[in-house]
């Protein structure tokens, strides 16, 4: 009787060891170190489980023992993608109609229900981790989602959400004086007046569920005669002090909305940690991005996606900032400003490339292997997760992508990612 409990336990052991041990082999034709922009060739990551576990050296002859084993050797292989500044609970909003449309017709369940499409979109499309950066009116269904890819549940990329974004009273859609005053509407975000307000909203998105803290610093952006921008400030200094300094006492870190130097520099001296949009910064912002050590998630194709359409409604600010971006974008990257890929998809439509702005970012100067960093190495360094994701290196989640031919010479391949691996499991296969 004891020597079978003895055999029964040590084939328990030996099951359950095997069972934790599950070892992938992936076979590179041609594999990118992004730290030093090395290409090599013929080497063979080992995975165990969730992680990489080792790479052999290049074009060395390796003889593995694994569970699986996946030949890319006519393939390009690089890090997942990582996507600074997504909507998954929007589907585009050229126009306030837009956003009105799915704020007030669309319930918060079918919105959500959508974004499951939309995450999956993200991830076949090689973004296997994404920071989303308000819901626009969806509460925190962005939580929900990240439960539900975290559970195996649905498809989808590493989330880092902020729930909803915060605004003052009055500055934010949907606004009260397009609609009978008489009817009380849903709000895009969280609205507050004063400094305790924007204390308890803070704690408050924390409190749900809230990675980081988006706020909207500025509104009502105009170009002066001397080519420069400026726009009205949403916060008082008091205000937007106690939010930075809330989202700092839980180690969680502030993103900011803000156009031009009345947000940016407000929102710097609060604590950001990025800057998204700035289509109209100056050198004073630029200098003090560099000082403070803060990214720029510039947001460049929707820019010119939302441009026409917002002229048609009575708006050119977006014209004038595509006019004026390319030289802004070359200045803060020759003065040193970090620059993280973020798309704002969602403001446009999830059927459009999220890989767009890698070619805006090359043809404004940086060459393909700078712009794939912006959108690995740089972004995972602003998402805090160093050595976790954006590099193929042992240690970190197994995030992995392949493509035909060699990005780092033609950047526009990376809008057909054909091999998409997130911790461990396979997403995508080539058809």
């Amino acid at each position: 009787m004891l020597k079978k409990i003895v055999v029964l336990l040590f084939t328990v052991v030996f099951v359950t060891s095997m069972n934790a041990q599950k070892i992938i082999a992936i076979k590179c034709g041609q594999l990118l170190d992004v730290r030093t922009g090395a290409v090599n060739t013929n080497q063979t990551i080992l995975i165990k489980d969730n992680i990489i576990e080792s790479i052999s050296p290049p074009g060395a002859a390796v003889k593995v023992r694994a569970d699986t084993l996946i030949d890319l050797s006519q393939y390009f292989v690089l890090p997942g993608l990582i996507d600074c500044h997504t909507h998954v609970l929007l589907q585009g909003d050229i126009t306030s109609e837009d956003y009105d449309v799915q704020v007030l017709k669309q319930s918060i369940p079918y919105r959500t229900i959508r974004a499951v499409r939309s995450c999956n979109n993200a991830l076949m499309n090689g973004f296997t981790t994404i920071r989303d950066l308000g819901t626009e009116g969806a509460g925190y269904a962005d939580v929900d989602l990240k439960k539900a890819i975290n559970a195996g549940i649905i498809p989808g990329p590493r989330m880092f959400v902020s729930t909803l974004a915060i605004n003052t009273t009055g500055h934010y859609p949907i606004r009260e004086s397009d609609y009978t005053w008489e009817l009380q509407f849903p709000k895009g975000l969280k609205e507050i007046t004063g400094a305790d307000e924007g204390r308890r909203a803070a704690r408050e998105q924390i409190a749900y569920g809230a990675d980081w803290i988006k706020i909207y610093a500025d509104r009502g952006y105009y170009k002066l005669p001397d080519g420069s921008y400026r726009s009205l400030p949403n916060f008082t200094t008091e205000e937007i002090t106690a939010i930075g300094d809330e989202a700092a006492r839980s180690h969680k870190k502030l993103a900011a909305h803000a156009m031009t130097r009345d947000g940016i520099i407000a929102a710097i001296n609060a604590g950001a940690s990025s800057i998204e949009h700035g289509f109209g910064m100056d050198d004073e912002c630029i200098q003090l991005m560099v000082q403070k050590n803060v990214y720029w998630c510039p947001t460049i194709f929707i820019n010119d996606y939302v441009a026409e359409g917002r002229a048609q409604s009575g708006s050119s600010i977006n014209k004038y900032f595509s006019e004026s971006e390319p030289a802004l974008f070359k200045k803060a990257v020759k003065a040193g400003v970090k620059i993280a890929y973020g798309t704002d998809i969602g403001g446009y439509d999830w059927n459009e490339p999220e890989t767009k702005d890698f070619e805006y970012m090359v043809q404004y100067g940086l060459t393909p292997l700078q712009a794939i960093q912006t959108a690995t190495m740089n972004a995972a360094d602003l998402l805090s997760q160093q050595d976790k994701i954006g590099e193929i290196k042992a240690g970190a989640f197994a995030d992995i992508i392949a493509v035909k031919g060699d990005p780092t010479k033609d950047v526009k391949l990376l809008e057909h990612v054909l091999w998409v691996m997130k911790d461990g499991k396979v997403w995508k296969n080539p058809k």
